[in-house]
């Protein structure tokens, strides 16, 4: 079998579990080793195929984790909407004692604070955090 099928090969196998895990570093990884097969139909030595094929894959991961689809989010989990459906929804706040309050939430009672700049007079109030079991809120 000549190399670069071989490289073609070792390619295909990791688009295989790429599309297994979900992850785009793994592509990176196979673009890498797909450059590996071009050099191969060039002509060049294995020695530099491998080179080829490792600093292309270096280069390629290090562009995709750099990338907005590769960097880990920046965002605080807590005040993030897209991983807590609780953020942005509305409770009715009846009383407070000391910047706290207990309301019922979603069938279930909750600790609610006031966030920072909120002011504790009761009504309607928008949650903006979530830690464990305590709302933090704002006016809304």
């Amino acid at each position: 079998m000549a190399d670069w099928m071989m490289w073609l090969a070792i390619a295909g196998v990791l688009v295989m579990v790429e599309l297994f895990t979900g992850t785009f570093y793994i592509l990176m990884i196979a673009i890498g080793v797909a450059s590996g097969a071009l050099a191969a139909l060039a002509g060049l030595a294995v020695a530099l195929q491998i080179i080829v094929a490792a600093v292309v894959g270096v280069v390629a991961t290090s562009l995709l984790h750099r990338s907005r689809f590769g960097a880990p989010s920046r965002k605080n989990p807590a005040r993030d909407p897209n991983m807590n459906i609780d953020i942005g929804q509305r409770v009715v706040v009846n009383s407070w004692q000391g910047g706290r309050a207990r309301v019922m939430y979603r069938g279930a009672p909750w600790d609610v604070e006031l966030g920072p700049g909120a002011t504790a007079d009761a009504g309607n109030y928008t949650i903006v955090e979530v830690h464990g079991s305590r709302l933090i809120v704002h006016n809304a």
